[in-house]
C-alpha cells in the first residue's frame, strides 16, 4: 500500500496519520549521542525525512562560594563553538553523503530548553535522543536531560535507553506490586 493510500486507510479508520518530515537529533557527540542519530537514521530513510542536528554548548558554572571563578576567556568559548560546528558539520556532510537533508543547529544554554526551542523553530515532527540511564543518587544530582525535553518539547519525543543499564524490577518490588493488586481486588469485591 502506497504512503496516501495508508494516509486514507488511517484517517478513515480514526488513526493518526503519522508525519515525520523532519526529525530532531540532540547530539552530544557521545556514544550513546551517536546511537539516537542511528534510529534517526531509520527513520528519516522510512519517511523521507529532513535531519536536524542539534548541538547545545551549556555555560560553564561555579559555585560562588569558592572564592574564585576559573577565568573562561572569550577564546575559549569561541573554539568551543568552532569545535562543535565543526564535528556538527562533519555529521551532516556524512548524511548528505548517504542522501539525506540536512540542517545543523548549534545553540548555546541549558540544553533541555535550547533542544525543545530549536525543535518549536524548525516544526520538529519527532525528536530522537538518549537517555544515559542514571539512576538513584546521579539521576537525582543530574537530573535526566532526557525526562525535561520530553515536558517541554512541542512533538513527539523518541528516548532510546540504553539495554545494558536498564532496570530489572527485583523480587521484592514484584512481591508488592502482586500484594497490591490482590489487596485492591479484595477491597473492590
Amino acid at each position: 500500500m502506497d504512503q496516501e493510500n495508508h494516509a486514507n486507510a488511517a484517517a478513515d479508520s480514526g488513526e493518526k496519520a503519522v508525519s515525520l518530515k523532519r526529525i530532531l537529533v540532540p547530539l552530544d557527540f557521545s556514544e550513546r549521542g551517536m546511537e539516537a542519530l542511528g534510529f534517526a537514521r531509520a527513520l528519516g530513510r522510512q519517511f523521507g525525512s529532513t535531519l536536524i542536528l542539534v548541538h547545545v554548548i551549556e555555560p560553564l558554572v561555579y559555585p560562588a562560594d569558592l572564592g574564585y571563578a576559573p577565568v573562561i576567556t572569550d577564546e575559549m568559548v569561541m573554539e568551543m563553538e568552532q569545535e562543535a560546528r565543526a564535528r556538527l558539520d562533519e555529521q551532516a556532510a556524512r548524511l548528505s553523503r548517504a542522501g539525506f537533508a540536512v540542517e545543523v543547529c548549534l545553540r548555546a544554554g541549558r540544553p533541555y530548553l535550547e533542544v525543545a526551542e530549536a525543535a518549536r523553530e524548525r516544526n520538529a515532527d519527532l525528536i530522537v535522543l538518549t537517555t544515559h540511564g542514571y539512576t538513584g543518587l546521579r539521576h537525582v544530582l543530574l537530573g535526566s536531560t532526557a525526562e525535561r525535553v520530553v515536558r517541554y518539547a512541542p512533538c513527539p519525543v523518541m528516548v532510546i535507553r540504553d539495554r545494558d543499564r536498564s532496570e530489572k524490577p527485583d523480587s521484592k518490588a514484584k512481591d508488592k506490586a502482586a500484594d497490591s493488586a490482590e489487596t485492591g481486588a479484595d477491597e473492590a469485591a
